[in-house]
């Protein structure tokens, strides 16, 4: 049994040193410039999301588990509190870019201080309290993981403001790639079982595990690709009203809106702006950026629709864990994937689904302050499935729900077609 302790504890802490030097790897190529910027509410400047996961640890871990434990400083919790209503009162939300103090420097110092900590606490814990505290420091490296890919969105929209489409990080190295048209892979349905199941951390929102009744379907081979949506563009999609949801119809007429979020147009030709600066468009990878009512408008213009979220998890089970996922130092950017079969489930682009974001049968929030996490959100908005090129590897699971308001269009965000079968 002390063997299986010490086996958690030195698990527990390089997974934990791994994800807090890959927060870092991120904001390195960052100036101090870059890291103090907020473009829109939505967006949390670098070094917010460097002090909030920080602030995270400090309160969740080690404040309620290390009775000697000593604050970074007192002010740090009003400042980088997310949304934790039980914890205090807290920065509003759009304007953390306001904040040009604590410096960088500092905010480097207060990781610092409590990667010290909470190596000191995963090291001197008694057994009994490691395995009281193991959910709340699975659920801190899932968080970390959360905002490294919020970091990364974050920065491109950043960045895209600027003039000169100034890159993040380097280039990746990624042969072009001829991608057939899409074909269908069928399932016959039935009653089937989704949510997470099995050992191993998943979030709360991902169960509890129940049935559900699947009419026989189909899912497209890959994702949409920027090739498939730039035809949309061309024959009117974005100036025909009975393809969109009121509320969309609305929005992109307000926006002035003819194209994903990054695209631009030059003497007829589209280009990209990505995190490693504007390139031409690439015709075979997925297309990314789009809200929820460019995702639904292309599904009715081709005659198919977007996927529930039960569909697209009771397909991806068979489909593998393998994709195009974040690392350090090298640009998000998706890419088109050959081969036969369900192609780019996880990795790539999240992909919307038709389903809101709400419980499942049996959901119930945890007690105290972690409740807070996911379940107050279950309101307004739509699931994504399959992660990203800016999802950590090893972050996601067929059971994973992500959830955005369907006009969110600065995530890695992209759309699979559904049919009846």
């Amino acid at each position: 049994m002390a063997k299986d302790f010490n086996d958690a504890r030195t698990a527990l802490l390089s997974a934990f040193e791994q994800t807090r030097h890959a927060t870092e790897a991120l904001s390195a190529p960052l100036s101090a410039e870059d890291q103090c910027v907020q473009t829109m509410p939505d967006v949390s400047p670098t070094k917010w999301h460097r002090a909030h996961t920080t602030w995270f640890w400090e309160t969740f871990l080690l404040g309620p588990n290390q009775p000697d434990y000593r604050p970074f400083n007192d002010r740090f919790c009003y400042l980088f509190n997310s949304y934790y209503e039980q914890v205090g009162e807290r920065h509003p939300r759009p304007e953390r870019g306001f904040l040009t103090r604590p410096s960088c420097d500092e905010i480097g110092a207060y990781r610092r201080h409590v990667d010290a900590a909470v190596a000191d606490f995963l090291a001197s814990a008694s057994d009994a309290a490691l395995s009281h505290t193991t959910g709340i420091i699975e659920l801190g490296i899932a968080h970390e993981q959360q905002h490294q890919e919020l970091l990364v969105t974050d920065i491109k929209h950043v960045l895209s403001r600027h003039p000169f489409a100034p890159a993040a990080y380097a280039a990746p190295a990624v042969p072009p790639r001829g991608i057939a048209p899409a074909a269908f892979v069928d399932f016959e349905g039935g009653l089937n079982e989704i949510g997470h199941a099995g050992s191993g951390f998943a979030f709360d929102n991902e169960g509890p595990r129940h049935r559900i009744w699947l009419d026989p379907f189909g899912l497209a081979d890959h994702p949409v690709t920027n090739r498939e949506y730039a035809e949309f563009i061309c024959e009117g999609g974005y100036e025909t009203a009975t393809l969109w949801l009121s509320d969309g119809w609305a929005r992109i007429q307000q926006d002035g809106r003819r194209a994903p979020l990054y695209w631009r147009e030059a003497d007829g030709e589209w280009f990209e702006f990505t995190l490693h600066g504007a390139v031409p468009l690439d015709p075979d990878a997925p297309v990314c950026h789009l809200d929820f009512y460019e995702a639904n408008a292309f599904a009715e213009w081709t005659g198919y629709r977007l996927p529930t979220e039960a569909e697209w998890e009771h397909a991806a089970v068979r489909a593998g864990l393998e994709g195009r996922f974040l690392q350090p130092g090298v640009s998000a950017q998706p890419a088109g994937v050959g081969g036969e079969g369900l192609r780019q489930m996880f990795g790539g682009v999240w992909e919307w689904t038709r389903s809101d974001y709400a419980p499942y049968p049996g959901f119930r929030a945890p007690e105290g302050v972690v409740g807070e996490y996911n379940g107050k959100f279950m309101c307004g908005q739509y699931v994504l499935r399959g992660g990203s090129c800016a999802t950590p590897e090893g972050h996601v699971r067929s059971s994973y729900r992500n959830f955005f308001p369907p006009h969110a269009q600065w995530q890695f965000s992209g759309l699979r077609l559904a049919r009846d079968v």
